[in-house]
């Protein structure tokens, strides 16, 4: 077999597009193929689909393809223009490359398959390309993923934010609970955030009124968003974001405390750990905590306590359960425990929902550590359109088929 005929199997060309010729430069370690086709050759218009057009002219073009063994392939072709007697002149588009990219459609999938599981910085160290060049692939397929996204089925949905970079800098996600998928990244964590999402879901087939359900925190602005946007739905503020409320009053606790207490000083991890994640040190640790009549010990064991609320079997015994645990924490004088413990009180009827739905905003907690990870192995990202793109990349399921 010729080594053209080889090179145009592996290609998978078919007529009227032939390899013509091969050239290896070892000092390159680069092998570039060109492909032609015969004189007379005829092709479908791009536009209407029209078979048998004449070319018109034809025009070099190259793109980058997978390796041949460790060395740098790139295709050359004649690409031809053809005459079309309803549409005029229109550019003939190959069939192993989209319009406008410099890669085959082969070597962008293995771009997307490797950013799935990399940084973007790493891809391109690996396929010996600028990283921008990758970004503009992943910007081109997750894009119009996202645009061709149908969201008529959403009737449950979750929402919380993660941080862009240092500082109050946030991008909010939005998740569709049935498929579990992030269907909506917004710039920022405020009542406009959920209005562009519901825009965007209407544009992409669903409807407001059918919205049922929302988890999200308890923040006001989430709380005003959802109310303005989805009249329908019934908030519920799940287990991370209540418990999340406590653990913060517990550390306020502790640092009021350590300002007179040297028992109390570097234990700040200690009281966000639950009793079964505590090493052995720390339960030892814990033993002598427990003889010095600590408040803060009084407050993580109602933040422990707290926790049983999402065990009860009805919403009837948790709201007795949740009745019980207040009274218990306003005796005491632990005034941000107070203050947490009114906050759940003043909500409790939005927090015992999830105990009835079982919605919970626990996926978006997995999603945002993910996300964070993501972000930590690629030391930041340059743009937040770019972080947008990540997420939608990990978490939004749009690229489950790359491109052939």
């Amino acid at each position: 077999m010729r080594d053209t005929d080889l090179f145009q199997a592996a290609l998978g060309l078919s007529a009227p597009w032939v390899v013509s010729r091969s050239e290896f430069d070892a000092d390159q370690k680069q092998l570039d193929l060109h492909i032609d086709f015969s004189p007379g050759s005829r092709f479908a218009c791009a536009s209407c689909g029209a078979d048998g057009c004449p070319v018109h002219d034809a025009r070099e073009r190259q793109w980058r393809h997978l390796n041949f063994f460790q060395h740098k392939t790139v295709l050359h072709a004649r690409v031809p223009r053809v005459s079309c007697e309803k549409c005029g002149v229109k550019q003939v588009v190959p069939s192993w490359a989209r319009p406008g990219s410099g890669f085959t459609l082969l070597f962008e999938a293995f771009v997307l398959a490797m950013a799935k599981a990399m940084p973007v910085a790493n891809v391109g160290d690996i396929i010996d390309e600028h990283d921008t060049r990758v970004w503009r692939v992943l910007d081109h397929y997750i894009s119009r993923a996202v645009e061709a996204l149908d969201l008529s089925a959403v009737t449950q949905i979750a929402a919380d934010e993660t941080s862009a970079r240092r500082g109050h800098d946030y991008i909010s996600l939005f998740v569709d609970i049935a498929r579990r998928k992030v269907v909506f990244v917004a710039d920022g964590k405020d009542a406009a955030t959920v209005g562009a999402f519901a825009t965007f879901l209407e544009k992409h087939g669903g409807k407001k009124e059918n919205v049922t359900d929302a988890s999200i925190d308890m923040g006001a602005a989430f709380i005003a968003g959802v109310k303005a946007n989805f009249p329908n739905a019934k908030i519920t503020f799940d287990k991370f974001h209540v418990v999340k409320l406590v653990n913060d009053a517990v550390d306020e606790v502790r640092r009021g405390e350590a300002r007179n207490s040297d028992w109390i000083k570097g234990t700040r991890y200690l009281w966000l750990k639950n009793l079964q994640n505590l090493t052995d040190d720390e339960k030892t640790k814990l033993v002598e905590l427990e003889t010095a009549n600590l408040d803060t010990m009084q407050a993580w064991q109602m933040r422990l306590n707290l926790q049983d609320l999402f065990k009860c079997p009805s919403v009837t015994s948790a709201r007795k359960f949740l009745d019980r645990w207040h009274v218990w924490v306003e005796t005491s004088d632990l005034k941000p425990m107070i203050k947490a413990a009114r906050t759940i009180m003043a909500k409790a009827d939005d927090i015992l929902r999830s105990i009835a739905s079982g919605i919970s905003n626990g996926l978006l907690e997995a999603i945002n550590g993910n996300v964070q990870a993501a972000k930590r192995k690629a030391k930041g990202y340059r743009s937040k359109h770019n972080l947008k793109l990540m997420v939608y990349l990990i978490a939004g399921g749009v690229l489950d088929q790359l491109p052939t």
